[in-house]
C-alpha cells in the first residue's frame, strides 16, 4: 500500500471513530459513507429521515420548509442554475487572459503590482465563477510563471496564487451570498450590499502586505504609459460590462435577480460566442451540460438542507446546544463569536462552500438569535470564514487544488499560505469586533423600515428583521431594550393589532 493510501485510510478510521464516539452508530454510519464518496444530498435526506424515524416522528413532516413558499417560489433557486453556467462560460473562454493582461497594465506599476494583478483578477473572477478551484487554475494557472520570472519567492508566489482562489466571495454576484440569503430568508440586495466593505477591507489587507513584500524583495514594477492602459480597458470591455448589466438591473428595479442572471448569461454568451470568438455554437451545450451538473446537484443539497432544518427545530437542538454552552461558561456574546467562528472554520475546511453554508447555517442561527447578533454580521463572518477556511492547513480545499494544478506536495503550501492565513484571520476578527463593517450599508434601509412603519402607526417588524437574527422570521421581536420598553404592551408587534389598525383606515 503507498504511504498516501495508508493516510487516506487512516484519515478515514479516523473520521468514522471519531463520529462514532461522537454522535453513535448513526454518525460514524454516515462518516463511513461520507468517506467511500457517497453524495452529501444523499447523505443529508438519508440521515435525516433515519433521525426522524429513531425520534418517532413522522418521516412526511420533513416536507414543509422544502416545499413551502420562502424555499420553493424563492428566485435564488433560478438564479444558482443561471450562475453557474455564466461562471462555466467564463472559464472556458480567453477572460482570464484578458483579465489578467488588462490588470498587469493597469497596476503593473505599483508596489507589488504583479501581485496586486493576482489578488484583484481572482477577486474578480471568484465573484463570477462561485468556484476557488476555477480561479486557481485559471488566474493562479497564468500568473504563477510569471510572478517567479519577475523575482517573486517560490513561497510568496505559492501562497499568493493559492489564497486568491477563494477571494471576492463577500462581491456581488457572489454565489455563496446567494445560498447564504436562501438559507437565512435574508433579502440577497441588502446581503450584496452588506459584504462590500468587508470585501474590500481584505483586499485592502493583503494587498498592503503584497506592497510590503514587493518593496522589501525589491521587485521591478512595469512602467504606467496612460494609452496602454486605456488599450487594457477596451480588452475587457465586455467583461467590466457584466457586472454592471447584472447590478444595474438589480440597483434600477428594471430586473429580479433571475431576470438579471438571465440577462447576465445572454450577454456573456454573446460576448464569448460572438464578441470574441472563444467559443463556437457547438461548444455551448458541452458548457450547460457540466454546468447544470453542478447546479443540480446544489439544488438537491439545498432541498436536504431545507428538512434537515426541520429536525434540528422540532429536536430542539438550538436549546440543547446552548444549554450545554451556558453550563461550560459561554454566556457572553464575545465568547459565543469565538465558538461560532472556531465552529464555522471546522466546517469550511471539511467542506466546498457551499455544502459548508446549508450545513452550518440553519445550526448557527437559532443560537445567534440568542444573542441578538445582526444577521449581516452573521453572514459576512459566515462567508469570511469559509475565504479563510479554504486556506487553513491542513485540510482547506485550495490547498488540495493548488497541489493538483502546480503538482506539489500539499504540505509544501502549508508554509506558503501561513502569512495569509493570518492576514485573512485579522480580517475575520476585524469584521467580528466591529458589527459596523458589515452593516453600515444596510442601514438606509433599516432607517427607511422604522420611517415607514411610524408613519404606519405600527411597530417597525421589517426592521427589527433587518437588525438582529429572530428566532421566529414569521413573528419578528425588538432587537434594543428602548423597542423593548417602547413596544411592551400585551399585543404589541401582534397580526391582529395591525390587522385592526389597517381596517380602522379602511373604515375611515
Amino acid at each position: 500500500m503507498k504511504p498516501g493510501s495508508r493516510w487516506a485510510l487512516g484519515g478515514s478510521g479516523a473520521v468514522v471513530a471519531g463520529a462514532g464516539l461522537a454522535s453513535g452508530w448513526l454518525g460514524a454510519v454516515i462518516a463511513a459513507l461520507a468517506a467511500a464518496g457517497t453524495p452529501l444530498f444523499v447523505l443529508m435526506a438519508g440521515g435525516t429521515a433515519v433521525a426522524w424515524w429513531l425520534a418517532g416522528s413522522p418521516v412526511n413532516r420533513l416536507a414543509p420548509r422544502v416545499l413551502d413558499e420562502q424555499f420553493a417560489g424563492s428566485p435564488v433557486l433560478v438564479t444558482i442554475p443561471l450562475f453557474t453556467l455564466l461562471g462555466y462560460l467564463l472559464a472556458e473562454s480567453k477572460a482570464p487572459q484578458r483579465l489578467v493582461e488588462a490588470s498587469r497594465k493597469l497596476l503593473g506599476w505599483m508596489p507589488g503590482g504583479l501581485a496586486l494583478v493576482c489578488l484583484g483578477a481572482s477577486a474578480f473572477f471568484t465573484t463570477l465563477t462561485g468556484g476557488s478551484g476555477v480561479t486557481i487554475v485559471a488566474i493562479g494557472g497564468l500568473l504563477l510563471p510569471t510572478l517567479r520570472q519577475q523575482g517573486w519567492s517560490e513561497r510568496f508566489s505559492f501562497g499568493l496564487v493559492t489564497t486568491g482562489g477563494s477571494l471576492g466571495l463577500l462581491f456581488p454576484p457572489s454565489l455563496p451570498i446567494l445560498v447564504y440569503a436562501l438559507v437565512a430568508g435574508l433579502d440577497f440586495e441588502l446581503a450584496f450590499r452588506a459584504g462590500l466593505i468587508p470585501g474590500v477591507l481584505v483586499l485592502l489587507i493583503l494587498g498592503a502586505w503584497a506592497a510590503v513584500v514587493g518593496t522589501k524583495e525589491k521587485i521591478p514594477r512595469e512602467p504606467f504609459v496612460a494609452s496602454e492602459a486605456l488599450a487594457a480597458l477596451g480588452l475587457i470591455k465586455w467583461e467590466l460590462g457584466l457586472p454592471v448589466v447584472i447590478l444595474g438591473g438589480l440597483a434600477s428595479g428594471l430586473t429580479s435577480l433571475d431576470e438579471s442572471a438571465a440577462v447576465g448569461v445572454l450577454y456573456t454568451l454573446l460576448v464569448v460566442v460572438r464578441v470574441h470568438r472563444d467559443l463556437t455554437w457547438k461548444d455551448v451545450p458541452r458548457v450547460v451540460q457540466s454546468s447544470m451538473a453542478l447546479a443540480g446537484a446544489v439544488v438537491l443539497i439545498l432541498m436536504m438542507a431545507n428538512a434537515l432544518m426541520n429536525l434540528v427545530i422540532d429536536r430542539q437542538v438550538p436549546a440543547h446546544v446552548l444549554e450545554t454552552m451556558t453550563r461550560a461558561g459561554l454566556s457572553e456574546r464575545w465568547q459565543f463569536l469565538i465558538a461560532l467562528n472556531v465552529f464555522l472554520l471546522v466546517i469550511g475546511m471539511v467542506m466546498d462552500g457551499v455544502s459548508a453554508l446549508i450545513v452550518a447555517v440553519p445550526l448557527v442561527l437559532p443560537l445567534a438569535a440568542r444573542f441578538g447578533l445582526s444577521p449581516f454580521h452573521l453572514a459576512m463572518m459566515v462567508i469570511l470564514n469559509l475565504e479563510l477556511a479554504f486556506c487553513m492547513p491542513p485540510l482547506g480545499l485550495n490547498l488540495f487544488i493548488s497541489s493538483f494544478r502546480f503538482r506539489l506536495p500539499v504540505t509544501t503550501l502549508y508554509r506558503a499560505v501561513v502569512p495569509f492565513v493570518g492576514l485573512l484571520t485579522l480580517s475575520l476578527v476585524l469584521v467580528s469586533a466591529v458589527p459596523w463593517l458589515s452593516t453600515a450599508l444596510v442601514q438606509p434601509a433599516i432607517d427607511d423600515a422604522r420611517a415607514q412603519a411610524e408613519k404606519a402607526g405600527r411597530p417597525p417588524r421589517e426592521a427589527w428583521a433587518m437588525e438582529c437574527v429572530q428566532a421566529d422570521g414569521l413573528a419578528p421581536k425588538p432587537c434594543s431594550e428602548s423597542d423593548r420598553v417602547k413596544y411592551a404592551t400585551p399585543d404589541a408587534g401582534s397580526d391582529e393589532d395591525e390587522d385592526d389598525a389597517l381596517l380602522k383606515q379602511m373604515l375611515q
